[in-house]
């Protein structure tokens, strides 16, 4: 399960790219009952989102030309000089090569070779979220990709990362853990492949946040101009999840889990 006793590959840090902060803070704040905090004017826009006065994720505006709205997943490293190298020696690029924060981290953006963006945080002053895994936090997170065996080894070769298999109706899911402790305690995410001709086949990674209730977040999302990708769906021994996308077209996911789990 996610925490914030980060470890090497860990997911630390998660924020949103949009052309129009203003209305994504608000979407977001009406869906899941998010704060937004601005990081202040020498921050360019860039802010933060919080439950209970603890920062659960980030809000800035595009920076890359051409870009379009979307999540993006940060992983922790210790040294992201040397993730950056690992990254390209595995066949995937650097987007942003490694640059210091105001002493808050170091920041670097990548794509993996099968065209899924990601990037890392080496903390500094800012070691990461303040809450996972509570109700409407960061609880999982996903990758969608054509092979997902050759991108499990692409990022094994960078963060070191574990999988195990577990099948699910129509796919093999892959579960992914950190390298450090109990296989399934250190787990945090899972890899799936595109499934069949006319569906999404978009590399990227999904961020899924906890929810009490997934219908009512998915009718609130509706409300304010969001649109449902995939309904809420019982899988078993998973739990209701529901993917969805905000105004601006950035997808996110709903999950409560199963109590068994």
């Amino acid at each position: 399960m996610l925490g914030t006793d980060f470890t090497t590959g860990s997911p630390n840090w998660l924020d949103l790219g949009s052309p129009d902060t203003e209305a994504a803070a608000a979407f977001y704040s009406a869906v899941l009952g998010w704060e937004f905090v601005s990081a202040g004017p020498e921050a360019g826009g860039y802010g933060f989102f919080q439950v209970d006065g603890k920062t659960v994720a980030a809000l800035g505006p595009l920076t890359e030309e051409g870009a379009t709205s979307a999540w993006m997943q940060h992983f922790m490293t210790p040294d992201i000089q040397a993730t950056a190298t690992a990254v390209t020696a595995g066949g995937g690029t650097v987007r942003m090569e490694p640059m210091d924060v105001m002493g808050e981290g170091w920041l670097a953006q990548f794509t993996d070779p099968q065209g899924a963006e990601f990037a890392c945080w080496q903390p500094g002053k800012t070691a990461g979220l303040q809450l996972t895994s509570a109700d409407n936090t960061l609880v999982w997170t996903e990758l969608h990709v054509a092979d997902p065996v050759a991108d499990i080894a692409f990022y094994t070769g960078v963060f070191g990362w574990r999988s195990a298999e577990m099948p699910a109706p129509g796919m093999m899911y892959r579960v992914l853990s950190t390298a450090d402790g109990d296989q399934q305690d250190a787990s945090f995410g899972g890899v799936a492949p595109f499934l069949g001709e006319g569906g999404d086949d978009q590399a990227r990674w999904v961020p899924y946040f906890a929810s009490t209730d997934v219908d009512a977040t998915v009718a609130a999302a509706k409300a304010n101009g969001g649109s449902v990708l995939m309904p809420a769906t019982d899988l078993p021994d998973v739990g209701r999840i529901a993917w969805l996308a905000d105004p601006a077209g950035a997808v996110f996911a709903l999950l409560k889990p199963d109590p068994r789990m």
